[in-house]
């Protein structure tokens, strides 16, 4: 049970750790490490994509519901994306027009990301409790901590913008933390359906790893990849890579 809370509250302390960076930060983040962490987050959640969820979920279905579960994964995040007035670091505006300010349309665009990732972790706690899958604890921690880390530039990015805007250094650290809140509520949803999702497993599986790989394209690699130091952000996926696979595969 303890492991269960861990691997549901790691990702939402990923965004507060991001968020606290307006205590000991003047400035922004240091491009060098967001770039690392961007990068090593990146190769993480592909690598969990692929070994935590695409593959046990072709073992338990075969590779038709894995493709549904993969395309409708896509296919959500894609409608979010195109309903909801967000803003990423990388690019303008997005989604429908809107007066909103730029923090809080940066704020959308995390939320709704955070919520289907949440879901991810969701999918394999359930999958350690018998639900279908197989995944060991080890391997749910595994992709919680990838998530995390993901989460820490994201974090940064919301609440570093507001106490440069004047507004308190607690206020800012709040509304970064508050975005990540969605994540354990998707991932707690999940559990808690665990028994009458077990029919449809194999397509949630895929359907997490669609929504995460969906992050990555249109998020994680186009931050990482502007500006200086995108090798450095090639390094780190190659090391998040390896080191998913290898938890995956010797603890899942």
């Amino acid at each position: 049970m303890n492991q269960t809370l861990l691997a549901l509250l790691i990702p939402l302390l990923g965004t507060m750790l991001g968020a606290a960076f307006v205590f000991f930060m003047k400035k922004e983040m240091p491009d060098l490490l967001q770039k690392i962490l961007l990068g090593f987050a990146s190769g993480v959640m592909v690598a969990a994509s692929v070994w935590s969820l695409l593959i046990p979920g072709m073992e338990m279905g075969g590779v038709w519901p894995a493709t549904v579960g993969l395309l409708g994964g896509f296919a959500f995040l894609l409608l979010i994306d195109q309903v909801t007035p967000h803003l990423h670091p990388v690019g303008g505006p997005e989604g429908p027009k809107s007066k909103l300010s730029k923090t809080t349309m940066l704020a959308l665009a995390v939320t709704i990301h955070n919520f289907p990732e949440g879901m991810a972790v969701g999918v394999a706690i359930a999958s350690t409790l018998g639900c279908g899958g197989g995944m060991t604890i080890a391997g749910a921690l595994a992709l919680s901590l990838g998530i995390a880390i993901q989460n820490i530039p994201e974090g940064a990015i919301i609440s570093m913008p507001l106490r440069a805007a004047g507004n308190s250094r607690w206020k800012s650290f709040w509304v970064g933390a508050l975005s990540g809140v969605v994540e354990p509520v998707g991932a707690a949803l999940v559990v808690l359906l665990a028994s009458s999702v077990t029919p449809i497993m194999p397509y949630m599986l895929a359907f997490a790893a669609g929504a995460m790989l969906y992050v990555v394209v249109e998020e994680l690699v186009p931050e990482a990849s502007q500006g200086e130091h995108s090798n450095i952000a090639t390094v780190g996926f190659a090391i998040g890579f390896a080191l998913m696979m290898v938890l995956d595969v010797v603890m899942g």
